[in-house]
């Protein structure tokens, strides 16, 4: 083995100072091995060493990292015996470089540290962003790349979840030249465990045999793990060989082996090989169980008989896991994986020392303490710079916009691809697989599935909004976790629990670091004051592309809230259409809000109209927002509400829209003056972007207990009815306008868009 250089350890993203604390915490060099198992473990990726002091805003987070340590993913309890586990992961890098195998492994990965909790996979979600699809907004040769890159993603989460049997169920996507070259690919899963199965990732018990399951290690993903935790550059595509291959079938296999093996009882402890393969699972479940492990490389199955110790301990090939039974009760698992056709064999054991050793070929590869893998990763606390364009932002004023035909500016969002339809996407997705789902993609703010075992129903969404994050971080954490809570309070669910996706550029930037810190200060405070925890999740920085010049571009900071809430009885999930009958329509906001910049800054008419990304959303109501979580179920519950949708991008123009296009007819909404207070621009009442603003639809004979019932938090509004006409109309009293357009004609311009 040749000495370990300078240049060595930099190009595998470790600094002098971190090599000079790994020599002093060993007390010696480390082998090449060791090397490379730290500077995996030691990556932002898998070491949070920018985000972890930021991360313990966090009650959930701070816990854990203050005890035990995190396990694969959160549990919440909702009653009849169940828990529901939730998380979200990216593989944004991967996705860049190999965009079908990259959203592939990306589904597996996430489903792995799902069931690998003991919980059965039934749902899975997904929120992405791509660079602009539309030709003329950036140059051709991009947008057929941006195109290209969304074809090949979808097709990679359709073609592993259709395969896995898990449905994916929600999403979102939307796009922005600053993802040209960085695509955020985030997958999230959603499972069910009995309360007192849930698995541990922990390893414990001396001389208790350590078993390798799974599909054999092979060379793809070598520093996956590495590769996540640094910039892109205009080489991206040399970066093919760090891109994991999927095998949809094996997973399958895996999940129903895992669960199945599970049950015997005979499994202390359980981790997925996700990033950084072997060294995590084998070092993370050490340090967590306070012990050490001794394993031999040449049991482990590979592809390729001449793979060295190195390669085998950072390849990241998917579909394995690693798992500590019970001593003298190791052939009841491998006896279940044999069953299911997959690897199962013995490659060490646990020890008491704290110790990792690992051997090949009878030589010494590892021997170190595994805490210094897990927690010896040193941590940083950037200090943040306000940008000097934030202050700017807020001096903005929606005046200085030219109102141009409103009906036109209608029909250019309800056409924009963020708010276009995404059937093209969602129809490629076995969405009914599991025959569970209540609730299907886009009939309602949310999904619904209704698992085997319960009443209940489960209601999950994924959110974010980076043109509102970009213009105010702290508002815009609030605003997506407010948002998703939203959607689920739409279809009838109560929220219980969050997982966050946070997507940013490089942290060692002090303006970058203040936007992290900002949108997780307010996601922070927007889960405490709902109490809803945020239980998982993942941080995902360097998503910023070098380039030659010198130049680089970082994308839009880009915070995805993902949430699972539970309905009492699924069959009474609602959806934004109404069916044939009488039907009222009523508008509901909070009772203070504050209409900053007239809700034009930061909104999407703005940006897709009037040509400005210029000012600043406005920051929600969390008392208003709380109200809503509780008041909309309890509606729903009583039979109460025929609908609900709430008021995002494009504003309330487009959310009539898309109620009148769910239920195949049209509307008639006369806003009031008192609706509309504070308002004095007629496209802000249209297409400004409100939170906590909702339209609920109902019966006649409901009108009265949904209007006397509104807590003191809201205001709600009567503003018209489902009309049998084929118009959707939008008179606005105070602002003297009326919006008329044809259905047929918003429909056009909704499926329009050509997204795939």
């Amino acid at each position: 083995m040749g000495a370990i250089t300078p240049d060595l350890y930099l190009s595998m993203g470790l600094t002098h100072e971190e090599y000079r604390l790994l020599t002093e915490q060993m007390g010696r060099e480390p082998r090449m091995t060791e090397l490379g198992m730290i500077s995996v473990m030691w990556s932002e990726h898998c070491g949070y060493k920018y985000s972890r002091p930021v991360l313990a805003y966090f009650a959930e987070y701070k816990k854990a990292i203050e005890g035990e340590g995190l396990e694969n993913a959160g549990v919440v309890p909702i009653g009849d015996g169940l828990g529901v586990v939730l998380k979200v992961e990216s593989h944004n890098h991967p996705s860049a470089v190999e965009p079908y195998q990259g959203a592939a492994t990306g589904v597996g990965g996430i489903i792995r540290d799902i069931f690998t909790m003991g919980a059965r996979p039934v749902a899975l979600l997904n929120s992405l962003r791509f660079g602009s699809i539309t030709p003329g907004q950036e140059d051709e040769a991009t947008v057929a790349r941006n195109r290209h890159l969304l074809e090949h993603v979808v097709a990679g989460i359709a073609g592993y979840g259709n395969c896995v049997g898990v449905p994916t169920v929600a999403g979102e996507v939307n796009f922005h030249p600053r993802y040209s070259g960085n695509p955020l690919v985030n997958a999230m899963c959603v499972g069910l465990v009995k309360t007192d199965e849930v698995a541990s990732a922990s390893a414990k018990g001396t001389g208790n045999p350590v078993i390798y399951l799974g599909s054999a290690t092979g060379r793809d993903g070598i520093h996956g793990a590495s590769f996540a935790s640094v910039e892109m550059d205009e080489e991206g595509e040399d970066k093919r060989p760090n891109v994991q291959i999927g095998d949809p079938f094996a997973e399958k296999s895996l999940i129903e082996a895992t669960l199945e093996a599970l049950q015997t009882g005979a499994i202390v402890g359980i981790q997925d090989m996700g990033a950084a393969g072997l060294t995590c699972s084998i070092t993370e479940m050490s340090a967590k169980g306070g012990v050490g492990m001794v394993v031999d490389l040449d049991k482990v199955p590979l592809r390729d008989p001449s793979m060295t110790g190195y390669e085998i301990m950072l390849s990241e090939s998917q579909e394995r896991m690693l798992a500590v039974t019970h001593p003298g009760r190791e052939h009841e698992v491998i006896e279940v994986f044999q069953k299911w056709g997959l690897p199962a064999v013995v490659i060490g054991h646990v020890t008491d020392d704290g110790w990792v050793r690992i051997t090949r070929h009878g030589h010494i590869e590892v021997e170190m303490p595994a805490d210094i893998f897990a927690d010896g990763c040193p941590t940083y606390y950037q200090t943040p710079v306000e940008p000097a364009a934030f202050l700017q932002r807020q001096g903005w004023n929606p005046d200085d916009l030219i109102a141009p035909d409103l009906n036109q500016a209608w029909l250019t969002l309800m056409s924009h691809p963020d708010v276009a339809s995404k059937e093209n996407i969602y129809r490629q997705y076995d969405h009914q697989v599991q025959a569970h789902t209540a609730l299907v993609p886009g009939v309602g703010d949310a999904a619904v599935i209704a698992p085997e075992g319960t009443s209940k129903g489960l209601a999950t969404k994924i959110d974010g909004n980076a043109r509102w994050t970009m213009a105010d971080p702290f508002a815009g954490g609030q605003l997506a976790t407010a948002e998703v809570c939203r959607n689920l309070a739409c279809v009838g669910a109560r929220p219980v629990a969050l997982t966050d996706g946070l997507n940013f550029g490089n942290p060692q930037r002090p303006e970058v670091f203040w936007q992290f810190e900002r949108a997780v200060r307010g996601i922070a405070d927007a889960s405490e004051e709902f109490r809803v925890p945020v239980v998982s999740g993942n941080v995902s920085f360097y998503n910023e592309t070098k380039y030659a010049d010198g130049s680089t571009l970082e994308i839009l900071p880009t915070p995805m809230m993902g949430a699972v809430g539970v309905l009492e009885r699924a069959e009474n999930r609602i959806g934004m259409g109404v069916g044939a009958g009488k039907y009222q329509l009523a508008l509901v906001r909070p009772t203070g809000t504050e209409y900053v910049q007239q809700g034009l800054g930061a909104s999407l008419y703005s940006w897709s109209v009037c040509s400005t990304e210029d000012g600043v959303p406005c920051r929600p109501d969390l008392d208003a927002e709380q109200a809503l979580q509780t008041w909309l179920p309890e509606l729903v519950a009583q039979g109460k509400l025929a609908a609900a949708h709430d008021v995002s991008d494009g504003g309330l123009a487009v959310t009539l829209a898309e109620m009148a296009m769910a239920s195949g007819r049209g509307l008639m909404a006369v806003l009031p003056s008192a609706a509309t207070e504070g308002l004095h621009r007629a496209d802000a009442v249209a297409f400004g972007e409100f939170p906590g603003w909702v339209v609920v639809a109902y019966s006649t004979e409901n009108e009265q207990d949904v209007l006397s019932s509104c807590p003191g938090a809201l205001a709600i509004f009567p503003i018209g009815e489902m009309s049998e006409n084929l118009d959707v109309v939008v008179h606005m009293d105070d602002q003297g306008t009326t919006l008329t357009q044809p259905l047929g004609e918003l429909k056009r311009a909704y499926h329009q868009a050509g997204i795939l």
